[in-house]
């Protein structure tokens, strides 16, 4: 390792940005394992080197402290060695969901007004940059070609290329940018959609982060030596900061994971003695499925963190029993609020674990409120607010939009109903907002209407969510059709999966004379779900 890249003093308190604690964990945790994937590792020690030649071939690209840097690609080393360049660089990481098609994509790209975007050539049978291709804003004046050699643009590059490039800006440079960054510096932008239907970019500083996921470590016991195996996309922050953040801070062993397949997940916890393996409830269903669940070495699991669902005491009791975790527990939090606000006491039963969301991590405030933003006392029902050190700095560029999130008073309006019961503990009842989650990805009603309506057969359409024995929850659009015109469920299914992110696709179309109203005129969606409330089979349209 270049020493010229270590700290001139051992850090003895704890960073208060990515870029302290690159340099470190560095020193922390030299001779252990921070990064491995495909058979190639990465010491803790060598990860200054590393992450600052992303940050040199942004310096040398023209990127400055304060500007907005992509990635679209799945789970990989190049990922984070990318994303921590960029905060290294005092640069806004913004992650883009590889399930967006090209449009979704272009649409958060010029909203950012990303320069740089970091691309994965291929995934999943997509060609990421000619899906761009047509849709690239202007704003946006390289990308760099991750595990590709064809760029389209002179103006674009391989990676190979971009590390080449950093030859021109010397360490010492890059190391100044690094440590001139304030624990307030805007560190990401995640893109999240609300009740308008258009993503906003939530602003998260580096204290915030640091300061939640160093809990948030704490409480499940991460520890140096720990195998992560993150399933959960870096897109998300899910996988980004309560994923690889959180192995940085611990000095546990980041393993990337692209595709979330039960068989391959099930191979490398034997074959890689992974111990932390966070997930939606699905991912541990699937594992207690496995026909050689019985016969194959799955000891070295130890802690498991899901959420995202309804979970039955039972499966809490049989991924202890059956699983081996020693540490099964669940958490609360949204974009908004950095992607944590409460969480339960491993050590609390498998009903307060299932049952509910686990008390305010340290900092946080939760006050559960009435329609005139009163305080309720225990037990009673009413939005879920929130306020704290890790509360987002706002909504990039929206200012009307913080205000409506967050009141004079700090709290942050979640738009999630639920109540406290005598412990503390949260308990989420309902949303507010119709979001619905398939298979761990959130779903808002809005953004699928917006995408819907521009279909040439619709004259009114509804979004909802209805249970499903596999996914949790999947969407059912419910139509009304223009005159004349001719549509089902099978064409609207299809026209769906080329125009949005797979995920957000309606499994079900129910077919209306016309859409249910309340008195405002507005969609009347409780009376919906009353008509569609039979859950949809296991057999429904698969989710890819």
């Amino acid at each position: 390792m270049n020493q010229s890249l270590n700290l001139a003093a051992s850090c003895n308190t704890a960073p208060v940005t990515l870029a302290q604690l690159v340099f470190s964990s560095a020193e922390q945790f030299a001779g252990r394992t921070a990064i491995e994937e495909n058979g190639e590792s990465i010491d803790f020690a060598q990860l200054p080197e590393r992450v600052m030649a992303f940050t040199r071939g942004l310096m040398a690209m023209g990127i400055q402290a304060g500007d907005r840097v992509g990635i679209w690609a799945p789970n990989s080393t190049d990922w984070i060695l990318a994303a921590l360049g960029i905060h290294c660089a005092g640069a806004v990481l913004v992650p883009i969901n590889t399930r967006m098609k090209g449009l979704e994509a272009a649409d958060v790209l010029e909203r950012s007004g990303c320069r740089l975007l970091f691309i994965q050539q291929r995934f999943l049978e997509v060609d990421y940059p000619d899906m761009l291709a047509p849709h690239r804003p202007a704003s946006l004046e390289h990308l760099v070609v991750l595990e590709g050699d064809r760029p389209q643009s002179p103006a674009d590059l391989t990676v190979t290329q971009f590390l080449r490039s950093a030859a021109i800006i010397d360490v010492q440079s890059a190391r100044r940018r690094a440590l001139a960054i304030g624990p307030d510096a805007i560190c990401d932008l995640l893109f999240t959609s609300g009740t308008t239907g258009k993503p906003k970019g939530v602003m998260s500083a580096h204290g915030q982060n640091l300061r939640a996921f160093r809990e948030y470590a704490k409480i499940i016991g991460l520890v140096p030596g720990d195998r992560y195996l993150i399933v959960n996309p870096f897109f998300h922050a899910f996988g980004y900061k309560a994923g690889w953040l959180t192995c940085l801070i611990a000095g546990a062993t980041i393993l990337p994971h692209a595709v979330f397949d039960p068989e391959q997940v099930f191979q490398r916890i034997a074959r890689e003695r992974i111990s932390v393996l966070p997930g939606a409830p699905t991912l541990y269903l699937s594992l207690l499925a496995h026909p050689q669940l019985k016969q194959t070495d799955l000891s070295s699991l130890r802690i498991a963190v899901t959420g995202s669902a309804s979970i039955p005491p039972s499966l809490i009791e049989r991924m202890r029993n059956e699983l081996g975790f020693a540490v099964v527990t669940t958490a609360y939090g949204l974009t908004e609020c950095g992607g944590l606000a409460t969480i339960c006491d491993p050590q609390d039963s498998a009903q307060v674990i299932a049952g509910t969301s686990g008390r305010p991590i340290a900092g946080t405030e939760v006050s559960i409120r009435d329609p005139h933003n009163q305080a309720l006392d225990a037990g009673q029902t009413g939005e879920i607010c929130l306020r704290g050190f890790h509360v987002m700095q706002g909504y990039f560029q929206n200012p009307e939009a913080t205000r409506e999130a967050i009141d004079r008073d700090g709290w942050l309006h979640t738009g999630d109903v639920g109540r406290l019961d005598e412990a503390g503990n949260l308990i989420i009842t309902d949303r507010l907002k119709d979001m619905f989650i398939v298979g761990g990805f959130n779903c808002y009603p809005a953004e699928i209407e917006a995408a819907l309506i521009r279909h040439p057969a619709i004259a009114q359409v509804a979004v909802i969510g209805l249970a499903d024995a596999r996914m949790g929850e999947v969407g059912c659009a419910c139509v009304v059709l223009r005159e004349g015109a001719e549509l089902d469920e099978g064409q609207l299914i299809a026209w769906s999966r080329e125009h949005m992110a797979n995920y957000k696709v309606p499994r079900r179309v129910c077919f209306l004379s016309a859409l249910p109203l309340n008195p405002s005129s507005k969609v009347a969606k409780n009376e919906l779900r009353v008509m569609l409330s039979d859950p949809v089979s296991p057999e429904s349209t698969p989710y890819p």
